[in-house]
């Protein structure tokens, strides 16, 4: 299967939200606040880019494997 052509920037916010998740579920994280609002600030940058409105980004599917894709490459960096 062809991966979908992420623009570079909706990738690195959504690496971006994934490592700020990552900071909260940690045992008593500091600056939870400031954690929050850049949480919610990337899920609003990530939902309205205009990626979504290419043919491409209009499957259910995209958004599943941008979070896949992205996830993965995190996980790979940490091990």
């Amino acid at each position: 299967m062809d991966r979908l052509p992420f623009p570079d920037d909706l990738i690195r916010a959504q690496q971006q939200w994934h490592d700020t998740y990552r900071a909260l579920t940690a045992p008593r994280p500091r600056r939870t606040t400031e954690l929050r609002r850049r949480l919610l600030a990337l899920s609003v940058r990530i939902h309205w880019h205009p990626f979504w409105a290419t043919p491409p980004g209009r499957t259910p599917a995209a958004c599943v494997e941008l979070r896949q894709r992205t996830a993965a490459d995190r996980t790979q960096v940490a091990a």
